[in-house]
C-alpha cells in the first residue's frame, strides 16, 4: 500500500507537540509517514533544529509511526505549502496559541497561509488529542455553493472513523432563503444516509453564527469543526474572514479542518480511497 503523508510544522513549542500528537492519533489506522518540518531563516540554525527534531522523533519511537526530520531555510508562510506539495501530503497539522498567539505569529496572513496551499489544514490549539480521532464532526453550512464541497471530504473522514456528523445552519426568516437552506439539509440527509453515516441537523441563531457554532460544538463534545476557506462574505453574510479566524481560534480549543474549494477537496478525499 502506498504510504500516506502528513506534515507537522514544528516550532518546538508545546502546542506544536500537541499538533504532532493529533497527527499520530489520526494516522493510527493508516500507513502514514509524518514529516516534521521546521523552517529557519539562516543556515547557521540548521544543525540545532535538526538535533531538536531528532529528540522529538525519539520521544515518539514507541508509537510505531514513521517520522522524518526536515529543516528548511526560508519563509514558513510559503515553504509549508511548497513542502506539502513536494511530498503530496494529505493533511497539514499545525498548532496555534489561540487568537492572541495566532495574531502574533501569523497576523493578517493567517488565512493566506491556508489559501496558498493545495493541502488542507487541521489547526489545533492547546488541547490534547483523543484516541480514535474525530468521533463527532460539526459541519456548518450556508447558502454558498462551495460550502457543500465539504460533504465528500467529511463523508470519507466519517466513514473512516465511524464518526457522527452534525450539520448546523443559520436561522433565516426569509421564506425563500429558508427553503433553500432546508433543501441543503435534505440533500445532506440523503447524502450521508446513502453512505451509512449517522447525521443530525440543527438550526442555530444567525446572529454571531460563529459563536453559536462553537457553543454547539462544545455542547456535544465535538472532535472537529469542518469549514471552507471562502475568505469572503457569503450570501447570508455569516461566513467571512472574521468568522474563519474565530472558528480556528475557538475558545473550546476544538480542532478545525479548513479546506480550500475544489482543489483541496479532491486532494484530501484521496486519503480515504
Amino acid at each position: 500500500m502506498k504510504h500516506k503523508s502528513f506534515i507537522v510544522p514544528h516550532d518546538f513549542t508545546p502546542v506544536a507537540d500537541i499538533a504532532l500528537k493529533h497527527a499520530i492519533e489520526t494516522s493510527a489506522k493508516s500507513h502514514t509517514i509524518i514529516h516534521i518540518l521546521h523552517v529557519v531563516d539562516t543556515k547557521d540554525k540548521i544543525d540545532d533544529a535538526v538535533n531538536k527534531i531528532d529528540e522529538i522523533i525519539a520521544l515518539h519511537a514507541q508509537e510505531g509511526i514513521t517520522m522524518t526530520n526536515n529543516v528548511k531555510v526560508g519563509n514558513i508562510f510559503k515553504d509549508i505549502s511548497l513542502f506539502a506539495q513536494e511530498h503530496q501530503a494529505e493533511l497539514i497539522f499545525m498548532g496555534t496559541h489561540g487568537a492572541h498567539g495566532w495574531q502574533n505569529v501569523v497576523g493578517s496572513h493567517a488565512l493566506r497561509v491556508v489559501t496558498s496551499s493545495q493541502t488542507p489544514f487541521v489547526i489545533v490549539q492547546e488541547k490534547h488529542a483523543k484516541q480514535g480521532r474525530f468521533n463527532s464532526i460539526v459541519v456548518p453550512l450556508d447558502l454558498h455553493s462551495e460550502t457543500l464541497q465539504k460533504l465528500s471530504t467529511v463523508a470519507k473522514l466519517a466513514s473512516y472513523f465511524n464518526s457522527k456528523v452534525h450539520i448546523v445552519t443559520p436561522s433565516e426568516s426569509d421564506e425563500a432563503l429558508k427553503e433553500e437552506l432546508d433543501d441543503h439539509v435534505a440533500f445532506c440527509t440523503r447524502y450521508f444516509s446513502e453512505r451509512n453515516i449517522e447525521m443530525d441537523a440543527e438550526i442555530l441563531p444567525s446572529k454571531d453564527f460563529q459563536h453559536e457554532v462553537i457553543r454547539h460544538a462544545r455542547s456535544i463534545d465535538a472532535d472537529l469543526i469542518a469549514i471552507m476557506n471562502l475568505n469572503r462574505n457569503s450570501f447570508l453574510d455569516v461566513f467571512n474572514a472574521k468568522y474563519e479566524q474565530q472558528i480556528i481560534t475557538n475558545d473550546a480549543l476544538i480542532p478545525v479542518l479548513i479546506l480550500n474549494p475544489v482543489q483541496t477537496q479532491e486532494v484530501y478525499a484521496n486519503w480515504f480511497r
